[in-house]
């Protein structure tokens, strides 16, 4: 890494080689004049160590042990490999409708050169980590093939490890994997640099672009080189189709309401609960979701049939209109920004007020359908934690004193202390003698609250 401190007439050179410095910690694999050889041997003793003990010894870099350590919770076998989960006419389709096509010609015109002369290959993914292009030298390619680095294979994090496209679609950072740093044993003899790449309008990811070859990459250019194609990408993406924003927009409420609202091109559309379902599990998974996966996430009673489903996909169809709801797999043809994602974008960044103010109760409160009710406590959960953690009496407040907290006697006792009032300190008794009272009696409160309803009544 080079790092000078100059004065004076050199004050460009000193800002350079500091930016040079900041962005080679963490992000970049090696630094300028480190040996390649020796710095391979040593992340293959930690890698071992790893998979071994559990242990991440020096001097693995923070970002790819922590992405070890997530590999490792998912379940990711160094010794596994990809799959390919698109081939032929769903890989097509797919590409086709998908938002970073409208920019490859821009990163084969930037990258493809680079790629085809240093034997290197050029990949873009989506936003879940699937390959949609794999282009560059012929051989590199035949070669990348045998691990399944391939179009259509998931090389997200979850599924194959720490890899330079699938780390960064999930730290939305642009990142560097050199050789033994990859989880996957089959996969250390090659480097890649990759890139997120954003939606210009939301900030959403879309996927990353990624550049994947030998040791010449664990370079601060190559990183750099990524991360300004990725820029280029998104100034693209904005310059092509900034008037047709509002027209594409697609708004889905979900929170606090039985039945969801969707807004698809300035029209109002009241959707019944199992369509409500059906919208916000997809609208989770912009990747799509098979008949089978879609079936067992709405359905707790397994004699359910896919006819029962494909009935309502196409009433769903029908309203919505042609083009937004696609097959094969089912899936929202077009970027939606849900209420749901809003809350869990803003706790992501710890915007707890933000995610707060955002949160408009229980997501589909009357709902049944496994996925959603999972993903409704899962979104609660996180929010009355966060909240709970912050100690802002406001917060808690609001949140106790709406339909979906007031019986939270974990909030009750975090605005106890912080807010020791007579009202609060009564509520929060009143909740812990309903906790201790025993099941299918009434507690005295209540029991008392019961003979002065029936004796207002007489």
């Amino acid at each position: 890494m080079l790092v000078r401190a100059r004065t004076g007439s050199d004050d460009g050179l000193s800002r350079i080689a500091y930016r040079e410095a900041e962005l080679s910690e963490p992000w970049v694999a090696l630094e300028p004049g480190a040996d390649p050889v020796e710095r391979v041997r040593i992340l293959r003793r930690a890698h071992e160590a790893f998979t071994e003990a559990g242990t991440v010894p020096r001097p693995v870099r923070s970002v790819v042990a922590d992405s070890w350590r997530r590999s490792a919770r998912a379940g990711v076998a160094p010794d596994g490999t990809a799959r390919v989960e698109l081939t032929d006419g769903d890989l097509g389709s797919y590409r086709a409708e998908h938002p970073l096509a409208r920019v490859m010609p821009l990163f084969r015109e930037l990258m493809g050169t680079f790629a085809a002369d240093g034997e290197h290959l050029l990949a873009v993914c989506d936003a879940q980590g699937r390959l949609l292009w794999v282009e560059g030298h012929p051989a590199t390619r035949r070669q990348a093939g045998r691990m399944n680095f391939v179009p259509g294979a998931r090389w997200s994090e979850t599924s194959v490890g720490t890899n330079a496209p699938g780390t960064a679609v999930a730290v939305d950072r642009p990142v560097q994997v050199f050789a033994a740093e990859h989880f996957i044993r089959r996969v250390q003899p090659w480097t890649c640099a990759a890139a997120p790449v954003h939606d210009p309008r939301t900030g959403r990811v879309l996927g990353a672009v990624d550049i994947t070859g030998g040791d010449g990459l664990a370079h601060p250019h190559s990183l750099g080189f990524v991360q300004a194609v990725a820029r280029a990408a998104e100034s693209q993406l904005a310059l092509l189709a900034p008037a047709e924003a509002a027209a594409d927009t697609v708004e889905l409420t979900a929170l606090g309401r039985d039945e969801a609202q969707l807004v698809a091109g300035g029209r109002k559309v009241r959707l019944s609960r199992r369509h409500s379902e059906i919208l916000v599990l997809l609208a989770r998974h912009p990747e799509g979701l098979s008949g089978d996966e879609l079936l067992c996430a709405l359905y707790e009673d397994e004699s359910v049939t896919p006819v029962t489903l494909r009935a309502e996909l196409t009433r769903l169809r029908r309203l919505l209109g042609p083009g937004l709801l696609g097959s094969r797999p089912y899936r929202l043809t077009a970027p939606v920004e849900s209420d749901v994602a809003v809350v869990e974008r803003r706790l992501g960044t710890g915007a707890v007020t933000a995610a707060a103010a955002a949160y408009g109760g229980p997501l589909l409160p009357g709902s049944g359908a496994p996925a959603v009710v999972r993903l409704r406590r899962r979104l609660a959960d996180g929010l009355r934690t966060a909240l709970i953690a912050r100690r802002d009496p406001d917060l808690l407040a609001d949140w106790a004193r709406a339909p979906w907290g007031e019986d939270d006697l974990d909030v009750w006792r975090a605005l106890a202390a912080v807010r020791p009032t007579a009202t609060v300190r009564a509520r929060l008794e009143e909740l812990e003698r309903e906790q201790a009272a025993p099941p299918g009696r009434p507690y005295p409160a209540a029991l008392a609250a019961r003979r002065r309803s029936v004796a207002g009544q007489g």
